[in-house]
């Protein structure tokens, strides 16, 4: 995928594998509930290393492989600036840090479960990653082309899966090939 930025080449020789895992450190330390809106923040505001329009393209991609869809952006992002240790650094600064901070928070939790104030502020902490989570999704619409089909197949989604409780997998399967098949013509 072809970067944007007019310093694309200066930029893929200063970000190494050290920067990705701080910056892949940062984002998973920092997403309590999700991290899709820290990995735009961190990319895309903080750092410049990708475009709104790059952001959503890797993320695109990342939503097609198995796995986390930001890991996946991660590693694609990782192995453009640093080659395979920038896409294992990626990894690392992933998983690694936050995997012991989930130890450590189970231990604790383990202890004060029970407590009132505890409860209160788990219900909190989910109203706020529900609130950033659409913070998030309508930042990275505002960059994609204004089409009404994307909205359609968005609310059949819906309906089928939130509403009619129907099975994900089914209506991706059926879903999926039909909105790909309108893009296509659409392209034609």
């Amino acid at each position: 995928m072809p970067m944007e930025h007019p310093d694309a080449e200066s930029k893929l020789t200063q970000v190494g594998a050290l920067d990705v895992f701080l910056a892949f450190t940062q984002i998973a330390l920092s997403g309590f509930g999700g991290v899709h809106f820290w990995a735009r923040h961190v990319l895309v505001e903080r750092r410049r290393w990708l475009t709104d329009r790059e952001y959503v393209e890797l993320l695109a991609m990342g939503q097609l492989l198995p796995g986390p869809n930001v890991l996946n952006l991660g590693l694609l992002l990782g192995h453009r600036f640093a080659g395979v240790p920038g896409a294992l650094a990626c990894i690392a600064g992933f998983i690694g840090w936050p995997f012991l901070v989930v130890i450590g928070i189970a231990v604790v939790y383990a202890r004060v479960e029970h407590f009132p104030v505890v409860q209160q502020a788990l219900a909190g902490m989910s109203a706020a990653a529900v609130g950033l989570l659409i913070a998030n999704g309508l930042k990275l619409a505002s960059v994609l082309p204004r089409r009404w089909q994307p909205w359609l197949f968005a609310a059949m989604a819906f309906s089928a899966v939130g509403l009619l409780r129907w099975p994900l997998i089914g209506v991706l399967g059926v879903l999926a090939p039909l909105a790909v098949g309108v893009a296509w013509r659409q392209k034609r």
